[in-house]
């Protein structure tokens, strides 16, 4: 079976960041050809450089790109989309539509549809850039197999993906959506330490960013707990156990849980 995102049209209506990076994983993984994405922003100067870098087609005219496509990608901020949505409206209902607008439910763009519910909700994260992206997804009601299976096509082009329900949306913003900040501070504060410690600053920056990429990469691969992999480092009475003493007597462990849920607390009040 031929992957789905191959034989479809698709329109970006926004065309920012993660527009940026979609575009070029679909245009890495040949999911897609340049003439197949029509991008819409309103600012000149964007459309003017995803042309150039990708050689889609660009311009400002939603409606054409929306009547010409199969999927709609909604990327534009969360204050833009009501009045993206006003303009666009039942149009909408013949598109498969994916919104990576953080905070905006299925229910409030199926709404301005007509009441179409053939919409995924998207939550991916910045490291997509480099696509090593993790991203959430929440399917509506209408959505069939087979647009799920386009959808996953193309977040899996930028990085992993998971289902999960729409209530746990805001949980999923909280944890990968900010989580990539936390990690920015943890790299940040582990290369001051080596730094502290007499490392060069270049040095210290590349240790710690790696050291993460590792940990990372060894979590995900090898299927064992990091609590195990853990306890695997922390030899008895050696290095890593009076470095981990240390971060325990900081709550490390709480106050990244704290984030997390401080973080999903604020994901409901910004989606009310």
């Amino acid at each position: 079976m031929s992957n789905p995102a191959i034989t479809n049209k698709v329109a970006f209506i926004g065309g920012g960041q993660m527009a940026e990076a979609l575009i070029g994983g679909l245009l890495a993984g040949r999911l897609c050809p340049a003439e197949s994405i029509w991008v819409t922003d309103p600012v000149v100067a964007r459309c003017d450089h995803l042309k150039s870098q990708f050689g889609v087609r660009v311009g400002s005219a939603n409606r054409e790109a929306i009547a010409w496509a199969n999927v709609v990608v909604l990327a534009v901020k969360p204050q833009t989309l009501p009045a993206v949505l006003s303009e666009l409206g039942p149009a909408l209902a013949q598109s498969l539509v994916i919104s990576i607008v953080a905070g905006v439910t299925i229910k409030t763009i199926a709404e301005q549809m007509g009441g179409a519910m053939r919409v995924v909700r998207a939550m991916p994260n910045t490291p997509a850039l480099v696509r090593e992206g993790m991203t959430a997804l929440a399917l509506g009601s209408a959505v069939s197999e087979e647009d799920s299976r386009l959808a996953r096509a193309v977040f899996e082009a930028v990085g992993r993906v998971v289902l999960v329900e729409e209530r746990l949306m805001d949980a999923v913003t909280g944890l990968s959506g900010s989580g990539p900040a936390y990690v920015f501070l943890a790299i940040e504060a582990l290369a001051d330490g080596g730094v502290q410690m007499g490392l060069p600053r270049q040095t210290a920056e590349l240790l710690a960013a790696q050291t993460v990429l590792g940990a990372a990469k060894l979590v995900l691969e090898s299927g064992v707990h990091p609590a195990q992999l853990k306890d695997r480092v922390a030899s008895p009475g050696g290095t890593t156990i009076a470095g981990l003493y240390q971060l325990e007597q900081g709550s490390f462990r709480a106050t990244l849980m704290a984030a997390v849920e401080a973080a999903t607390i604020r994901s409901k009040e910004l989606g009310r």
